[in-house]
């Protein structure tokens, strides 16, 4: 029998999140949970089941959580609610979609999502609550710390280290050994 897990923010990025839950196949969206009540309609079928002034109450009934709300120029409101998550222990899974390769050489951490066709080399290091998102490519020995998100066809190649909370846009392409520390706009080159 599957678990069930709430998911914390009922957006675009929810509506991702929850394709990758369904494809994974360990979890059954128990509901969604949004910051005020009647602030989101059902998200893929799944209905609004509280709010997250709500949290402890609904740690009674549910084990797992994970944030669902997206990074873009910022991630505050992910790590609050990761934080949130992490102070009333609700365990917070990593979450991989089938589709993606996860060299078993490479390490994920929890609260991090990996999307559809996203490639994670040997040697890798992604911290916790991180987005992977669809068809990004991390090369061997990149560490992605904590809080980041590495958008959609972004590529980081060897030995790149992304630091806390950064974000790399679409597109974008690291190149071997660079440092990154904050916000790397759509389609760059860093050098």
């Amino acid at each position: 029998m599957k678990e069930e897990i709430i998911l914390l923010g009922g957006g675009g990025h929810c509506r991702s999140v929850i394709d990758v839950i369904e494809q994974e196949g360990r979890f059954v969206v128990a509901g969604i949970i949004e910051k005020f009540s009647g602030e989101s309609k059902p998200v893929l079928g799944y209905p609004l089941i509280g709010t997250d002034d709500e949290l402890e109450k609904l740690r009674q009934k549910y084990k797992y959580a994970f944030v669902t709300v997206g990074h873009i120029y910022s991630n505050s409101v992910r790590v609050k609610l990761f934080e949130k998550l992490e102070a009333l222990s609700f365990s917070i899974p990593k979450i991989i979609s089938p589709f993606a390769y996860v060299s078993p050489h490479a390490t994920i951490e929890k609260g991090t999502v990996v999307m559809h066709h996203a490639l994670i080399n040997a040697g890798v290091k992604v911290g916790k609550n991180c987005i992977v998102n669809t068809k990004a490519l991390i090369e061997h020995d990149c560490i992605v710390e904590d809080n980041c998100h590495i958008s959609t066809g972004a590529i980081l190649n060897g030995d790149v280290v992304v630091r806390a909370n950064s974000f790399v846009g679409s597109g974008a392409i690291v190149t071997q050994g660079c440092v990154v520390d904050g916000f790397v706009k759509a389609g760059s080159v860093v050098k």
